[in-house]
């Protein structure tokens, strides 16, 4: 052990039996009382500690996420927010974007471009967009490759946010090459 460990250990071995003195002294009259309590509250904390090292696999089973049917068709689960989000796989880069039929065009924040290799200084911006915060300039680049679910699409054309933005759109020139059907809380494209 470096001198920073035994330190540490030390220090929190101090703490220990200073709190541990402190529970002696303070509940000796009822130490069985003391102890059940003691139990309880570490298994609230084990309990804690497991479901937060489980919360992946737990958010897997209960918050739903995009499947292919074996009829080939590619499943969007209606989120919290009301959103469709799928998750792509463009430039061999894996993305959350949001499904949004509002939307012309594949709009990606410069975050995520950059995430796919884009250079977005080396971007001109000569493109205008309206959208809910006004005008915003864009730059037009083209995505290598781009899957959704089973499909598989190359030479998609994008455009790239000048401005930040939450998450990255896939708009309807993209949308538009599949037959898209909302049921319920389910978004269904198919080709």
């Amino acid at each position: 052990m470096d001198g920073e460990i035994l330190g540490r250990f030390l220090y929190l071995a101090l703490l220990l039996a200073a709190v541990g003195g402190w529970v002696i002294v303070e509940f000796r009259q009822r130490m069985g009382q003391t102890l059940r309590l003691g139990m309880a509250w570490g298994l609230i904390f084990l309990g804690v500690m497991a479901g937060y090292g489980l919360w992946k696999d737990i958010r897997r089973d209960v918050l739903p996420q995009q499947m292919v049917t074996q009829s080939g068709e590619l499943i969007l689960p209606r989120a919290e927010d009301g959103h469709y989000y799928a998750h792509i796989t463009a430039n061999g880069t894996g993305l959350q974007v949001l499904a949004d039929t509002g939307a012309t065009n594949v709009v990606l924040s410069p975050r995520d471009a950059r995430k796919l290799g884009i250079d977005t200084a080396a971007l001109v911006y000569i493109g205008q967009a309206m959208t809910a915060n006004g005008v915003v300039r864009t730059a037009r680049t083209t995505l290598a490759s781009l899957s959704l679910g089973p499909f598989q699409d190359t030479d998609v054309p994008v455009w790239v946010n000048e401005a930040d933005m939450d998450v990255s759109l896939l708009g309807m020139d993209y949308l538009g090459r599949f037959r898209i059907e909302i049921d319920g809380d389910r978004m269904k494209l198919r080709r």
